[in-house]
């Protein structure tokens, strides 16, 4: 635990931890400011671990396009004048005029990873890679923690008076299973399927949301000879919700709305619209799946087969691949099937916040539930000691914020939200606090 002032260690007003799209929108949102005339400069710095910008870079299949408009980018909703925007980036590539002629409002999943690459590279003085966060460490200036140390594996510390965790999400597999591999997490896919034999006879895919349909789609077109087995537990897919008025929960509005009711509201909200983005799947998408089975049984050649109302267990590596218990919900009978590989494609959770809050997070501010409680501007509440400003971008908000916590919709409002609440505290324009009844 640092003691004492400052002295000659180098103070930063933001020091981010992560370096996704989240973090990589708020960088923009620095040097945005920092390029306007008359302003104090924000001196801000990021830390990544990876080597260089990547986002969900195992899933960037070729043909899969964006759940969320081009115009939810970076920066659009918060400045539309912003040479950061998507529409900037088709511009500079030579694309503009072929994407207004593709009549979309959904690129390509890899169109739009590239467009992330082409912002980062714009604010990579602020930016160092291949660094990892091992720690947060208080500072001490007259009985207050006025300053965060952050910590990097390789020995560098950051000193801040801000700090903003956005380290992403943790991919999810059921209680036990270990992944290998030939057992795979879908966020490994095309990490993985590189090291695949082209012989591969068998997949079997479990999970029922979008990224399960997907890698069922892409195995099943990738391995021409090879049984694709999509497990999951309902019926059938469920397409997800985006008409107009569902799309509204991701509003920047609905924010302000989703913090300030009580936590029964928020949680019937959450249970409400989770059709718009959990276990869910495009209809198009649906639609082709079904398309396929259909052609294969007319044909007399099924490929595609699909374990509806059902779960797979007992899921074990063998010498020649993995077997894969298959038990019906509804009748209880198993199926067991030897494949070359199962994927799971069942999620992500949030990473352990109080993991990364590290020595800080005796000084948060809990609710009921043990739960940090956050601000309305994304800041930690902090009752005691702790002066210094801890903000999260992520799923960590989601019981507070709501929805868009962890998604791109609101992504660029949530970055501009997070900086001038940076200002307005330096400035010593301190915001209200606005805890909840959700949190008490």
């Amino acid at each position: 635990m640092a003691q004492g002032l400052a002295g000659d260690t180098p103070v930063y007003d933001l020091v981010g931890v992560g370096f996704g799209p989240s973090n990589l929108a708020l960088a923009i949102a620095v040097a945005e400011h920092n390029r306007a005339a008359d302003v104090e400069p924000v001196t801000a710095h990021f830390l990544e671990r990876q080597e260089s910008f990547g986002w969900h870079r195992g899933m960037l299949i070729d043909d899969a396009t964006m759940q969320v408009s081009f115009l939810k980018d970076l920066v659009t909703l918060r400045n539309p004048t912003s040479g950061f925007s998507f529409l900037a980036y088709l511009h500079d590539r030579g694309r503009l005029v072929d994407f207004v002629n593709h009549k979309t409002l959904f690129p390509l999943r890899a169109e739009f990873h590239d467009y992330f690459e082409w912002a980062a590279a714009q604010v990579d003085d602020m930016v160092s890679y291949g660094a990892d966060v091992v720690g947060l460490e208080p500072v001490f200036d007259a009985g207050e923690i006025a300053y965060v140390d952050v910590r990097s594996a390789s020995g560098e510390v950051y000193r801040a008076r801000n700090v903003v965790l956005a380290t992403g999400l943790v991919p999810r597999v059921p209680e036990g299973v270990e992944l290998s591999e030939r057992i795979w997490h879908n966020s490994q896919l095309l990490h993985r399927i590189r090291e695949t034999p082209s012989d591969a006879a068998r997949f079997v895919v479990v999970g029922a949301g979008q990224s399960a349909a997907e890698v069922t789609a892409h195995l099943h077109s990738t391995f021409t000879d090879a049984e694709v087995c999509s497990v999951f537990s309902r019926f059938g897919y469920s397409p997800s919700d985006d008409s107009g008025f569902a799309n509204r929960i991701f509003d920047p509005d609905a924010v302000d709305e989703f913090y300030g009711a009580p936590q029964d509201v928020k949680d019937r909200l959450m249970d409400y619209h989770a059709n718009t983005n959990y276990s869910v799947v495009d209809l198009e998408l649906i639609d082709d799946l079904y398309r396929r089975l259909y052609r294969e049984r007319v044909l007399g050649r099924e490929r595609l087969r699909f374990f509806h109302a059902s779960r797979a267990t007992d899921v074990v590596e063998t010498s020649g691949g993995v077997q894969a218990t298959v038990e019906s919900l509804s009748t209880g009978e198993k199926t067991v099937l030897d494949a070359d590989v199962v994927v799971y494609a069942t999620g992500y959770r949030s990473a352990d916040i109080d993991a990364q809050l590290g020595a800080l997070a005796p000084y948060v501010g809990r609710d009921t539930t043990g739960r940090p409680r956050i601000e309305r501007d994304y800041r930690v509440h902090a009752p005691g000691e702790l002066s210094a400003g801890i903000y999260l971008q992520g799923g960590a908000t989601e019981h507070t914020h709501g929805i868009t916590s962890s998604l791109l919709s609101n992504n660029a409002i949530r970055s501009g939200e997070i900086l001038d609440s940076v200002l307005q505290r330096r400035s010593g324009r301190v915001l209200p606090t606005f805890v909840t009844s959700g949190q008490s």
